[in-house]
């Protein structure tokens, strides 16, 4: 069974960071494309970053210099480090299997508010 939980979120200020954790199980971690998209309230699933089997990464453009994702075989987990976070950056964070979210967590919360 896939299993996907994600971890780290909160309540920061505008300009201020956080770092999202995905812990991951019942499938074959290193072979596959991790996925990171957020649902802000309101709005639909939009994709954020993906992070490859040979540790390429690709970023959508809004977060695109300000967030790093990262992934760790050997625990399997995949990270999100967010900086100079915005207001607009407010959503529920998932970890997925795919870009279009279809395989995911139940979400970790970040609020961007001063």
């Amino acid at each position: 069974e896939v299993q996907l939980v994600e971890s780290g979120g909160g309540l920061v200020e505008p300009g201020g960071s956080l770092r999202l954790s995905c812990a991951t199980s019942g499938f074959a971690f290193s072979v596959n494309t991790m996925t990171w998209v957020r649902q802000a309230p309101g709005k639909g699933l939009e994709w954020v970053a993906s992070i490859y089997r040979d540790y390429t990464t690709n970023y959508a453009n809004s977060v695109k210099g300000r967030f790093t994702i990262s992934r760790d075989n050997g625990q399997s987990m995949v990270l999100l480090q967010m900086h100079s976070l915005k207001p607009e950056d407010t959503a529920v964070y998932y970890c997925s299997l795919d870009p279009s979210g279809t395989t995911r967590g139940q979400g970790t919360q970040v609020t961007v508010s001063s």
